[in-house]
């Protein structure tokens, strides 16, 4: 008896353990994917105000890393990585699931067909604009402010 005490609490707490890294790992990746647009956001914050050279290549890198993420992160917030992992994911994403899922839907909408339209500084700064209020909306009703 005492035995299948000791295996099932090992069970538990494997279990448990299981839980919190894939917790973790939702949570890692989407703040690794949210790295990357940054950077990307960085990049291409430099090229429109003019500190950074325009080039169209990198433009639509900056795009296609949008395009990329915004299809990724839908799938990364699993009802059990609403905490942890110092996350500023709101609870409004899981209350709205729908309307977030539709937020990420029409930002990928809108930077794949920047990669294609982008063709000049003006076009950019225009597109980039265009994706800079997206990604504002967004992170204001999805996102917890520190």
């Amino acid at each position: 008896m005492l035995v299948r005490t000791a295996v099932c609490a090992a069970l538990a707490v494997a279990l448990s353990a299981s839980a919190v890294i894939a917790q973790s790992k939702a949570i890692a990746e989407r703040k690794d994917i949210m790295k990357g647009v940054g950077a990307a956001a960085k990049t291409g914050a430099a090229m429109a105000r003019g500190s950074a050279p325009y080039d169209n290549a990198k433009a639509v890198e900056v795009f296609t890393i949008y395009a990329n993420a915004a299809e990724k992160m839908p799938g990364l917030f699993p009802d059990d990585s609403k905490t942890g992992g110092e996350t500023t994911a709101s609870p409004k994403i899981w209350e709205d699931m729908a309307g977030f899922k539709a937020a990420f839907a029409k930002f990928a909408e809108s930077s794949k067909a920047a990669q294609s339209s982008v063709k000049d500084l003006d076009s950019f700064k225009v597109a980039f604009g265009e994706a800079g209020k997206q990604c504002g909306s967004c992170h204001e009703v999805y996102r917890i402010k520190k």
